[in-house]
């Protein structure tokens, strides 16, 4: 009797699970066919497929290229290439910077915007291996897959203009390009110039380990450089004529050290001396140190970068040594919006992630194999191929972006696709790897459909614009924008 009942339960159980899998699977179907793409946006998505050859390529030049930030000259020129030679009209050197630039293409409203980056890191060079292998020795590398996310946004604009001509589409597509957002510059200084200021809607999208839309915040960020002056003199004959600026920076590093454990657990403090003497025997009379300073809220920001500064008027003060501040940049957190979020959700579950290769598969594995045997790592799967289900996350991430300084004055909406192996660290030789293969080539066209397809669905849906709006207006109703870069002043010619 009670072996019947037993295997009553387990045929039960298993009749449960295989409805809750069929559930799943129903819901997911009736998702996709809810989010049917209209003609318009099928033919956008259908432009990205046919030039997909092309978007390859571009993606592997500015790959090559590897330019860190203000000096992606070849890779911003690529895009402007690619850009008027299908119409768009071109402002280039906008807001001081040589490799920023704004593309346009269409007429009146609503004018609907998206973000290309093209900057590498330093010292990340790498070829599309999955062992390490520089390709440069000591050169950049696209570790943050920037090289993809430009492409992608250009291959975005150019399949919107498609759509535009072919359905008589009213409104205006336009693309920035926006240097150097690793060190969080371009879009602040591009902002701040006005470039942005009659844009309805901006949609962003990154490269990343898995697919889905990010409904959720991210950390405000100063970037701010610590100059201290003295005296020099020989340090073994008369140390006691000498100023040591490289004393105020210790001192400085130390009273920060200090400070943390009297901050929230959100903040963060990182810091690298860029400039700390010549060598032992001279006393030093000059040394930099620069700060990233960040919070969840860009208030929190701004008590704690006053502390920061304290500190290091303190430290001037024991040393006796002259301080120069100089704020590189300032960058606010990410406004969600749920209106563009749950519309980008849509597309992505219309149009379908890509199928990754076993060989695909193989080149993740073994990408994954150095951080299961260093640091005891286990990845449930080689690459993420679903799409994320959307919610809005109620904590902020930890990484820092110059879109927020966006989405605090214009509604703003954003993905992002699997480009690289399952639990790749951020900034890493693996992402350099990936984003160079037919893993991140199939994130980047797959981004590209779905940015597209959005942005027509915006120039063909003004109640959505609207809608959008409305849910930025409810958000930053209690919110004020304030930048702690000077007034008036010019981006830096170089960041390094």
């Amino acid at each position: 009797m009670r072996v019947n009942l037993n295997r009553n339960l387990l045929w039960i159980g298993c009749a449960v699970v295989l409805l809750q899998l069929n559930a799943g699977r129903l819901s997911v179907a009736a998702e996709k066919s809810a989010a049917k793409l209209s003609e318009s946006q099928q033919t956008a998505v259908d432009d990205v497929t046919q030039r997909a050859e092309e978007l390859k390529a571009v993606n592997q030049s500015i790959w090559n290229y590897a330019e860190v930030g203000l000096q992606e000259t070849k890779s911003s020129q690529l895009l402007i290439e690619k850009l008027k030679a299908d119409g768009f009209t071109i402002k280039s050197g906008v807001a001081d910077m040589p490799t920023a630039f704004v593309a346009s293409y269409g007429s009146g409203k609503p004018i609907i915007g998206i973000l290309a980056e093209y900057d590498a890191l330093p010292g990340l060079s790498q070829k599309a291996v999955p062992f390490r292998e520089s390709q440069t020795e000591g050169g950049g590398g696209h570790a943050c897959g920037h090289s993809g996310l430009g492409t992608a946004a250009l291959g975005a604009a150019l399949a919107v203009k498609q759509a535009i001509d072919k359905h008589q589409l009213k409104g205006t597509v336009r693309l920035y390009g926006t240097p150097a957002e690793e060190t969080g510059l371009g879009k602040v200084y591009m902002l701040l110039d006005g470039q942005f200021q009659d844009l309805d809607i901006c949609l962003h999208w990154h490269p990343a380990n898995k697919t889905n839309v990010h409904l959720g915040s991210s950390k405000a960020l100063v970037s701010v450089k610590f100059t201290f002056t003295g005296l020099p003199a020989h340090a073994s004959v008369s140390p006691e004529s000498g100023v040591s600026a490289l004393d105020a920076v210790e001192l400085m590093n130390i009273g920060v050290n200090y400070m943390r454990e009297h901050v929230k657990e959100d903040a963060r403090m990182h810091y690298v001396i860029i400039d700390g003497g010549g060598q032992p025997n001279v006393v030093p009379a000059k040394a930099t140190v620069w700060y990233y300073v960040r919070a969840n809220t860009h208030e929190d920001l701004e008590r704690n970068y006053r502390w920061v500064v304290d500190i290091a008027k303190g430290a001037a003060l024991m040393t006796r040594t002259k301080l120069k501040i100089d704020v590189d940049t300032d960058n606010h957190e990410l406004i969600p919006n749920t209106p563009l979020s749950n519309m980008i959700h849509q597309k992505l579950t219309a149009i379908g992630p890509p199928k990754f290769s076993a060989e695909e598969k193989g080149f993740a594995r073994r990408i994954q194999q150095p951080l299961i045997e260093k640091f005891g790592q286990s990845f449930p799967v080689a690459i993420e191929s679903r799409v994320h289900t959307l919610v809005e996350s109620r904590t902020s991430s930890k990484g820092s972006t110059d879109v927020g300084d966006i989405s605090w004055h214009i509604p703003t909406g954003g993905l992002r696709t699997t480009c690289f192996a399952a639990g790749n660290p951020g900034h890493s030789w693996q992402n350099v790897a990936c984003i160079g293969s037919s893993i991140g080539e199939k994130g980047i066209l797959y981004a590209a459909q779905s940015l597209a397809a959005s942005v027509v669905e915006l120039l063909e849906n003004p109640a959505l614009v609207t809608e959008a709006k409305t849910d930025f207006d409810q958000r930053m109703s209690k919110r004020k924008y304030i930048t702690l870069i000077p007034k008036g002043q010019k981006p830096p010619v170089k960041i390094r």
